[in-house]
């Protein structure tokens, strides 16, 4: 009796001591989890919940440097920097594999630059897009542009395509971009004078509905000649002479009053849109008919989403404006 009283007390003990060490190494554990990494020196901004992140992902965390103010640089994990290059880059409306090639050209720009570290010290990039590319923080894009909804989409998006990046050779590519081409992309040998052999002038159809498509501007004679800083007389239907065009249809030199500019410096000066233009000219002033916005060298944003709401996906949609170039994950790369 005295051995079988033993027996139940012993059984008793266990069944009431077992489970509660077990919950508390288990609640550890998950408290351990969900620490903030180590080498992170600023909050990451709040990242909603998303499907897509795979453990793999989580193991091979980057973090890159990230120039803030005019004298601060911060560590910001990649991932969160690029959806928040993706939220202020694109609108959440396009399509989700446009929203993807985004993301990855935009990873795949940063993380060239941060190798390179042509841009800014520590091989920093920065929020103007003029220079690297723009970017806002989760709380800024519900502040000014989107919604929750929104803003979920792109960072589903983004964690879709997590550590995916554009190689050409096993080497990051250069993966330009801007809004709208006007119907065909630019070379890079047109607009920068070096040839880059995955940076030519493709077709970029189905832009056609895009504001930024085509553009008109009016200049009076006096304008005109004030932008170019010259004193042009006589008609200015006797001030165009020559013209050549590049294989992306922009002007490549143009002669104005015996003086030859070329289309980018024309671009600058007149404020235009693109470099795809042609002009029309009489006694009344000079017209301008533009196509596109931006350098045209790249990714066309605007064809990104035309060739989604074709059924394209990311990979075809960036094998398009990238000829030649392969997809490859950042951890794989030499």
């Amino acid at each position: 009796m005295d051995e079988m009283w033993k027996r139940l007390i012993i059984v008793l003990g266990l069944s009431v001591l077992l489970p509660q060490s077990v919950l508390w190494f288990g609640s550890k554990r998950y408290a351990a989890q969900a620490e903030p990494a180590a080498t992170q020196s600023t909050p990451a901004p709040t990242r909603p919940e998303t499907t897509g992140a795979t453990a793999q992902q989580a193991e091979q965390t980057v973090t890159i440097p990230v120039l803030v103010s005019e004298n601060r640089v911060v560590q910001m994990e990649l991932e969160a920097y690029v959806r928040g290059v993706v939220l202020a880059e694109m609108p959440a409306s396009f399509g989700e594999e446009a929203l993807k090639a985004q993301a990855i050209a935009a990873r795949t720009y940063a993380m060239r630059r941060v190798t390179l570290g042509d841009r800014h010290p520590e091989g920093a990039v920065c929020a103007n897009s003029g220079c690297c590319q723009a970017w806002l923080s989760d709380e800024a894009y519900l502040d000014k542009l989107g919604s929750m909804e929104d803003l979920e989409r792109i960072a589903a998006a983004v964690a879709g395509t997590g550590g995916l990046v554009v190689t050409y050779q096993g080497k990051l590519a250069e993966t330009t971009y801007f809004a709208c081409s006007g119907g065909r992309t630019e070379s890079a040998l047109a607009v920068w004078n070096g040839e880059v052999p995955y940076l030519q002038a493709v077709d970029s159809p189905g832009e056609e509905w895009a504001a930024a498509y085509a553009h008109q501007i009016e200049f009076t004679a006096e304008e005109f000649a004030a932008c170019l800083g010259r004193a042009l007389t006589g008609s200015p239907s006797d001030w165009f002479g020559a013209e050549k065009r590049t294989s992306g249809g922009g002007v490549d030199t143009l002669v104005i009053g015996g003086i030859t500019y070329t289309g980018v410096e024309l671009r600058k000066l007149l404020g235009l849109p693109s470099t795809a233009f042609s002009v029309v000219a009489d006694d009344r002033g000079i017209s301008i008919s533009a196509r596109g916005h931006g350098h045209r060298v790249g990714m066309s944003q605007y064809g990104a989403d035309a060739m989604a709401d074709g059924g394209s996906n990311f990979a075809q949609i960036l094998a398009h404006y990238y000829p030649g170039t392969e997809i490859d994950k950042i951890g794989e790369l030499g």
